[in-house]
């Protein structure tokens, strides 16, 4: 792929390219995001390791306060990790030291919200707590969500700029488990999409509660406006725990939602919807059939490459390939294919890779590794998971291997190219539900257990 400057953007301040960079350019050096410095789970690192653990090529280990799914965020010498603290009842925003792990600064963020003060509350139930989302920065703020509601940014310092949280601000959330979506950097603007069911679940929530995609102002956390996002969907098929993806094809901007049954695409400048398709959402499985289940809540986030966007259907459904470009309802005729229905092309829980020009999709539910053909939804290879525990960490990739962790901590590492299993790394033995993903930045792997944080490579 040939890139000029025009294939360049400023993104959140930064200097990224729109496709793949040179080895060893700047932007590769950071993990600003959830998905990495190109938004699909990729980075362009090298001399990465495929063998490791606990106490093997490890440049330093620091204990965290407690769980969390969130991934960190690594820009210049600076990591940023969200914690709770369970013995203070405490959300945390945490910033280390890139060389040598060392905390720069700690801060209790969350305000409890619904339970008299702050660090009340660190969860809403025992599947997940607060601090799942994963931080995000512009090289010049970092801002941290909680499940609560709380949105809180800082400087690189540790100074507070700003703190609102989404529940007082639009109402109660509307969830069936606790909520969790990333927040986003794109063109200067701040996203973060709330895609909730319409009506109360028990004390929760609210009849007529609105789905939306917020962006703010990052210096002050203002609103610059609030797009409405329709759905068919019913109950807990409206509910997405996804993160908005910022997408660019042939020179047109985008923010990709998916969740309700339907993808969707965004203007960045003002919400306006694009494109929308779907559905996944059909009973049986006989595309056209109007019977849709109410409990297909979605959990990957939307990921794009080789000319198309790809969402994954929850609950062993296909993924879904819809044609980058698109104008308006393509729910007939902007597919451009679909994975097996019942097959081993499956995403629950991780969000897709693309990298090296393939979709690589870890399976939960089948247990399984594949990377896929972008143009026709071949199957090049697919690789079992060897691990003991299924995959809910989004798997990330570089320097041709893509790294997958299981709930047990073990960091599986495969062969971009062959899909030959390279290694098992079993990081935390003792521990279950791990869900952060691996963060790639400046040669080194960044690898978070309920317990620990790992910075694994060279110095």
């Amino acid at each position: 792929m040939k890139l000029d400057r025009r294939d360049l953007l400023v993104v959140g301040g930064a200097l990224l390219w729109a496709g793949k960079s040179p080895a060893g350019a700047a932007e590769s050096s950071n993990w600003s995001n959830w998905r990495g410095p190109f938004f699909n789970g990729s980075s362009e690192d090298r001399g990465l390791p495929a063998k490791f653990g606990p106490s093997e090529g490890v440049r330093w280990a620091v204990p965290m306060p407690g769980p969390s799914a969130a991934t960190p965020i690594i820009w210049g010498q600076s990591v940023f990790v969200s914690s709770t603290d369970p013995a203070a009842r405490q959300l945390l925003a945490m910033c280390l030291d890139r060389k040598t792990g060392a905390i720069r600064w700690k801060h209790a963020a969350g305000t409890g919200y619904r339970s008299g003060g702050q660090g009340d509350e660190i969860q809403l139930d025992a599947r997940s707590n607060y601090a799942s989302p994963s931080p995000v920065t512009d090289g010049r703020r970092v801002v941290f969500f909680y499940g609560n509601g709380d949105l809180v940014a800082f400087d690189f310092a540790g100074k507070k700029l700003w703190a609102r949280n989404l529940q007082q601000d639009f109402g109660d959330f509307a969830f069936n488990f606790t909520f969790a979506s990333s927040p986003q950097f794109y063109g200067g603007r701040l996203y973060m999409q709330v895609l909730q069911r319409n009506q109360a679940i028990g004390s929760r929530g609210r009849a007529g509660a609105e789905s939306f995609l917020l962006a703010m102002d990052p210096s002050t956390g203002k609103d610059l406006w609030r797009a409405l996002r329709p759905s068919p969907a019913g109950a807990e098929s409206l509910e997405a725990y996804s993160t908005p993806i910022p997408f660019e094809h042939k020179g047109r901007k985008e923010i990709l939602i998916s969740g309700g049954d339907i993808l969707t695409g965004h203007d960045p400048a003002t919400g306006r919807e694009l494109w929308r398709w779907g559905t996944w959402n059909e009973e049986p499985d006989v595309p056209g059939s109007r019977h849709r289940r109410k409990d297909f809540r979605l959990v990957p986030s939307p990921v794009a490459g080789g000319g198309v966007v790809l969402g994954c259907g929850p609950k062993q459904k296909p993924v879904f390939a819809v044609k980058a470009g698109a104008n308006g309802d393509v729910t007939e005729g902007g597919l451009a294919w679909h994975s097996e229905y019942k097959g081993q092309v499956t995403s629950d829980v991780p969000t897709p890779v693309f990298y090296k020009d393939r979709f690589y999709v870890a399976s939960d539910l089948r247990k399984a590794v594949s990377a896929v053909d972008p143009r026709d939804g071949k199957v090049i290879w697919s690789t079992p998971t060897p691990s003991r525990t299924a995959v809910w960490a989004s798997p990330t990739a570089a320097d041709g291997k893509i790294y997958a962790m299981s709930l047990g901590g073990e960091v599986n590492v495969y062969n971009a190219d062959s899909g030959e299993l390279l290694a098992t790394n079993p990081m935390a033995p003792d521990e279950n539900e791990i869900r952060s993903s691996v963060a790639i930045a400046g040669g080194n792997l960044f690898i978070r257990t309920n317990t620990r944080l790992f910075c694994i490579g060279k110095p």
